[in-house]
């Protein structure tokens, strides 16, 4: 019976399970906070340290971290209700964003992308930066922006 009772205590502390197959193509993360405490210290304190991390407020929404590809299509929501601060940290972490030491410090070449594991546009020897193979045409007259949510 205690066997029970600690793998349901368990599965409540694990916050959340990542499914990584369905973050293919991450780039890009926001956070929609409501009033919540632990959450709030995050998003005033944390997020300006990360980088392709924005904060969007909607009002009365329950927080969320929208996980973004490079064309701001939405891969996942994540509820942060009842994660705690160290939780978030943890997940972003583990997703591959990278954290600044100080807000004002400069991301380094290597994590400009991050947490994407390349650009979206591939190099060739002898050229400028092309979109990747399949994407021309879907970047073809169309400006970079986000779309409202």
């Amino acid at each position: 019976m205690w066997l029970f009772v600690f793998a349901g205590l368990f599965h409540c502390l694990s916050a959340y399970e990542v499914d990584f197959k369905k973050l293919e193509g991450l780039a890009k993360a926001k956070v929609e906070l409501n009033r919540l405490r632990e959450v709030k210290a995050f998003v005033t304190q944390d997020i300006p340290l990360y980088h392709n991390l924005v904060m969007k407020h909607l009002p009365g929404a329950d927080p969320e971290l929208v996980l973004l590809n490079h064309y701001y299509e939405e891969l996942d929501r994540i509820p942060l209700s009842d994660m705690t601060r160290s939780e978030i940290n943890a997940l972003l972490e583990s997703l591959g964003f990278y954290k600044k030491a100080q807000a004002e410090d400069e991301v380094p070449e290597e994590f400009q992308f991050s947490p994407a594991k390349d650009s979206p546009w591939k190099q060739t020897a002898g050229s400028s930066a092309t979109p990747a193979p399949g994407n021309a045409a879907r970047l073809r007259g169309h400006r970079r922006r986000e779309p409202p949510l």
